[in-house]
């Protein structure tokens, strides 16, 4: 029987070292106890084992790889031999990855999806604190409490996010610091390490409680998005209770006060008299003009016009087809379903989310009513000719220099043509008039409505290798551009 003592608990390459050295010696799953940090038993000699020759050991599919990093974040004691027992079944049966029925496998799936879910909730409710030293410097500190060990994995997410800005996040088990240009990890602390509270406190509280909107209240759904255990982190967690206790009362309030208001019908009409573009003369003016535009049917039945969101100025930018649902109640683009793919892919290929311009070709969401719910059409070729003003005006003020069309209606808006067939065009930079390179991908909201998973995550796969080709053509437009600046 070999013992394994593994000093850093979610260490990948820790635990790839043990591994290799069990497999090359032939060593059992049934035949290794795997003990974690200060564990009771000593380490297996190493010179019991022969050492690993240069080269791979073994032959896992691409697959294990990843797994295997998102499962040794897991809490779970086992994860360790389940893993090298995966391994070694491997050996043998290299399709068995793709066995969802399987015991381990499954075993294995669920940590992972358990370890994102846990990265998902700290990216949503870690809160930072303002902290002065004694010298006044500025730092801001947060503390969390993740059911498993993801800080290391998602600590790039928040140095990404708050680039300019020193902060750190305290966990019971580690700390993360970023001094806006390295990121440093350190041994975790208490609660008690974080102030209680700072003068944006009450900002926040009041910001959250201008947003609650009682009418879409689901306290079950809620509970399930932000788990109670978080709550005694959250600012805003104090107002939960009493917003709650008010909410029917803040409805009712919300309806007679609304049955005052015309209906928006006639408040179009009233803009009818109103030249849209004579004062348009930036992206503001352009913002506030669209939501008088009545160049094509849609905007009937649309709450509003969803205008593109982002920097004034963005190298890149991404255009969709037209607002759905969400972002027609919102007024936001790219904030429902397919907006989510999109920023989830967008973070790991590794553009910088906060300097992307993001729109639609069409701005008014058009659907065709079904019972409670509106069911996306998509907008015809004359609703989409109309709504190239709006997208040109986009273009002209944020002058990017790639463009990303999200789908056929985005191409044919960019390309002037009829039709585009996205299988043919895309992945194949082209330069328009203006100068700018168009590239041409699927709409994430594709991938959503494949319902066989593993052609769902082949083509995910594709849009990834799609937006990574994105990340680097910005890249080489941001060397070029520095190496013009430095002669």
């Amino acid at each position: 029987m070999y013992r394994v003592r593994l000093e850093r608990p979610n260490d990948l390459g820790e635990w790839r070292s043990h591994a290799r050295r069990l497999l090359a010696a032939g060593v059992a799953p049934e035949d290794v106890v795997w003990q974690q940090g200060d564990a009771v038993g000593e380490l297996f000699g190493d010179d019991a084992l022969p050492a690993v020759a240069e080269g791979a050991v073994g032959t896992v599919p691409r697959g294990f790889i990843e797994l295997a990093s998102s499962v040794l974040q897991h809490a779970e004691p086992e994860r360790f031999a389940l893993l090298y027992r995966l391994l070694w079944r491997l050996q043998s049966a290299p399709q068995l990855l793709a066995d969802a029925a399987d015991r381990d496998i499954s075993a294995l799936s669920r940590m992972a999806s358990a370890v994102r879910r846990d990265a998902h909730k700290m990216k949503a409710f870690v809160r930072f604190r303002e902290l002065r030293n004694d010298a006044g410097a500025e730092r801001f500190v947060a503390w969390f409490e993740p059911d498993h060990y993801v800080l290391e994995a998602t600590a790039p997410f928040f140095a990404r996010r708050f680039a300019g800005m020193h902060w750190g996040i305290v966990t019971p088990y580690a700390s993360a610091w970023w001094d806006t240009d390295r990121l440093a990890f350190g041994p975790g602390g208490t609660k008690t390490d974080v102030p209680a509270e700072d003068a944006v406190e009450e900002d926040w509280k009041t910001y959250y409680a201008s947003i609650f909107n009682p009418a879409r209240l689901k306290v079950a759904m809620m509970k399930s998005e932000m788990p109670v255990k978080y709550w005694r982190n959250l600012p805003e967690a104090a107002l939960i209770e009493p917003l709650v206790r008010n909410a029917k009362a803040m409805e009712e309030e919300m309806i007679a006060r609304a049955a005052t208001q015309p209906p928006a019908r006639h408040l179009r009409r009233k803009l009818e008299t109103v030249e849209p573009v004579d004062s348009v003369h930036s992206l503001g003016d352009a913002g506030a003009a669209v939501q008088a535009c009545k160049r094509c049917p849609l905007y009937e039945h649309a709450t509003q016009a969803v205008f593109g969101q982002g920097p004034e100025r963005a190298e890149v930018m991404f255009v969709g087809e037209q607002p759905g649902d969400q972002e027609d109640l919102q007024g936001r683009p790219f904030v429902g379903p397919a907006g989510q793919v999109l920023d989830e892919v967008i973070e790991k290929v590794g553009i910088d989310r906060n300097k992307v311009y993001v729109t639609n070709a069409v701005k008014h969401f058009k659907f065709e009513p079904r019972g409670k719910r509106r069911i996306h059409q998509r907008p015809d070729g004359g609703e989409v000719q109309a709504c190239k003003f709006w997208l040109n005006l986009e273009r002209d003020f944020v002058r990017p220099k790639v463009i990303v069309a999200l789908g056929a209606t985005a191409a044919q808006s960019l390309l002037g043509k009829a039709s585009v067939t996205i299988s043919k065009m895309r992945g194949q930079p082209m330069t328009l008039p203006d100068g700018s390179v168009l590239f041409i991908t699927n709409h994430p909201s594709y991938l959503l409505r494949i319902p066989d998973v593993e052609s769902r995550q082949r083509e995910r796969a594709k849009f990834e290798a799609d937006l990574a080709v994105v990340r680097e053509m910005i890249e080489a437009l941001e060397n070029s551009a520095r190496a013009v600046h430095g002669a």
